[in-house]
């Protein structure tokens, strides 16, 4: 087994299924542990760290959602998926609700189960590592003209019923837009789901949209709803729809036009009650003259644009984030005293963050859990650019530590080594929130252990 495979903790109190799991996931390159209930579960938890948890539902004591309640409120960053052999649409909505990464009813297909797992660990690891959103809002923080009026269309577009279309450079925040828009709507009660294009295969992604119906195809052992009926009332939210491919293009055109779908393997036409809202970084209007955006899928998705300025051009919400963030992050990682002096916002100020708010939010994490004392200074900053690769600083200042010679190689590769070493050890060799810490995917995190001799 090698140093990188996603470790994953199977609870159920049925052992037959828990060790089946738990053997179909060996298989394919995790590392699994089968416990019988979820106390068990927490005790192994606090032992060591965990990249998923894959729980039954009804089991003796404390069930599944009462375990994935418990998982949202001490440890955050790890993704949950519930199983169960009872499920209906309704617990399947309650379930993406209270938090989970997925739902998968039993009895379950290897395919399938495999394909959640890598899922939840892909998609879903990142926002997962985050303190909770209602902290971290920090994508509307700010007072610069430009955020205001991304605000003023935010409140207008909520008022209605309309598809809005959600444009922005990676890291602007635009599933806190799209949320924004949901939370301000009158289907604020409702679930607002997210599926995001690109991110999974096509004969998967239209299962997963339209959810399928027993005997759809080999796996498929009983019927599944996608995420238009679990959206049902609320809010559908289509991240990075500039990836669909245009057989996809076609389905979700007709399904935004008409308001009605099938599932997959089935014959019975169901209404489609959600709003839509979609969101990608790419141009479409490009896409469409280039022939792989269809011109009438673009026209019924921007109904009311609304366009993501840039941190570049909002610098002066800089300071504004960077407080907000460093309050909130000192909150959930025991810091709650920490915070900016005056020397070290103006150097913030001073980068243009091409990651934009997410950058500086990632950054901002790594500033505070790896500095040594509550008041962050100019010196912490400067430290931490240098591990990581400064952004472009404004006015083609040099970023700190961009440095020549025949020795910024080895020098390069002692900071990223020390920079890997100190996120594994606050991080308590949680590779997922290591990885958060640095501001890297997980799969970066794995080359660069490898690339650096360290063991994660």
């Amino acid at each position: 087994m090698s140093e990188s495979a996603a470790s994953v903790l199977v609870v159920d109190d049925d052992a037959a299924v828990g060790t089946v799991l738990a053997a179909l996931l060996k298989q394919d390159g995790f590392e699994a542990t089968f416990v019988p209930d979820a106390a068990t579960a927490l005790a192994t938890l606090e032992k060591r760290p965990f990249d998923l948890v894959m729980s039954d539902v009804r089991m003796p004591g404390m069930d599944g959602f009462a375990l994935l309640a418990t998982l949202r409120r001490l440890m955050p960053e790890v993704p949950v998926v519930l199983l169960t052999a009872h499920g209906t649409v309704a617990m399947a909505v309650e379930a993406m609700r209270a938090g989970a990464a997925d739902f998968v009813m039993k009895p379950f297909a290897r395919d399938e189960v495999l394909f959640t797992a890598r899922k939840a660990l892909g998609v879903t690891q990142a926002p997962r590592a985050a303190p909770p959103q209602q902290q971290l809002d920090g994508g509307m923080v700010g007072s610069s003209r430009a955020l205001d009026e991304v605000r003023a269309l935010i409140a207008k577009a909520a008022g209605s019923q309309a598809t809005v279309l959600i444009l922005g450079e990676t890291g602007t925040g635009k599933e806190l837009a799209a949320r924004a828009i949901h939370a301000q709507s009158s289907r604020a009660k409702e679930p607002f789901v997210r599926l995001t294009g690109g991110a999974i295969p096509d004969t998967l992604f239209e299962s997963e949209l339209f959810g399928y119906e027993k005997g759809a195809f080999t796996g498929a052992v009983g019927r599944k709803p996608g995420r238009v009926e679990l959206a049902k009332g609320g809010t559908l939210f289509l991240d990075e729809v500039g990836e669909l491919s245009t057989s996809i293009q076609v389905k979700l055109l007709r399904l935004i036009q008409e308001r009605e779908f099938e599932r997959v393997g089935g014959t019975e036409t169901l209404k489609a009650d959600v709003r839509f809202v979609a969101a990608t970084h790419r141009p479409l209007e490009q896409l469409v003259r280039e022939g792989s955006f269809r011109e009438d899928l673009f026209y019924r998705l921007n109904v009311i644009p609304v366009v993501l300025p840039p941190l570049r051009e909002r610098a002066d919400d800089v300071e504004a984030l960077a407080r907000h963030f460093v309050g909130a992050l000192g909150q959930a990682h025991g810091r709650p005293q920490a915070r900016l002096t005056d020397d070290a916002l103006g150097l913030l100020r001073a980068q243009l963050w091409p990651g934009n708010v997410r950058q500086l939010q990632n950054f901002l994490e790594r500033l505070v859990v790896l500095s040594g004392g509550d008041v962050l200074g100019a010196d912490d900053v400067r430290r931490e650019l240098s591990r990581a690769g400064s952004p472009t600083a404004v006015s083609g200042a040099p970023a700190p530590g961009a440095i020549g010679g025949p020795l910024l190689d080895d020098r390069r590769r002692d900071a990223e080594r020390a920079a890997v070493q100190d996120a594994l050890t606050q991080a308590k060799g949680n590779r997922a929130l290591a990885a958060r810490l640095l501001g890297v995917s997980r799969r970066t995190l794995y080359y660069k252990l490898d690339a650096l001799g360290l063991k994660g």
